[in-house]
């Protein structure tokens, strides 16, 4: 299964009250660079182009719960899917869309670049909970 590993910065912007992760808009962009986990905001990452089924900016992430119980905090949001027209696949970059610098959060990376098909969708199956901080 997949993780989220964390962006150095992620902490530290969170101490700093630059992200609300229960209500600013979260996104995953593509990218076909493994990601430096010293990178601090989405300008600092290389994105795929647009085309072949792919949007700038990625995918709107959808919340399912974002909740404290006994001191652990967690985040848990939707699968979701890219339909490519061709084209390559890459780690998987979430970063929140709402904040000032587009501060980073965390990538999933898979471990390969995978190539799909145009027509073919690629479905991400994010983990029950995508970020848990105690």
């Amino acid at each position: 299964m997949s993780q989220l590993i964390k962006f150095y910065g992620f902490v530290e912007h969170l101490a700093e009250k630059r992200h609300d992760l229960g209500a600013d808009t979260l996104k995953a962009m593509l990218t076909d660079v493994l990601p430096s986990r010293a990178a601090i905001a989405k300008g600092s990452i290389t994105e795929i182009a647009a085309g072949n089924g792919y949007t700038a900016g990625g995918v709107t992430l959808t919340r399912n719960g974002s909740a404290q119980t006994v001191g652990l905090y967690s985040l848990s949001v939707s699968d979701f899917s890219f339909t490519a027209s061709g084209g390559s696949i890459g780690p998987l970059v979430i970063y929140n869309n709402t904040a000032t610098g587009y501060e980073l959060i965390g990538y999933i990376d898979k471990g390969i670049e995978a190539t799909i098909a145009s027509g073919q969708t690629m479905t991400v199956t994010v983990p029950t909970n995508l970020l848990q901080i105690q």
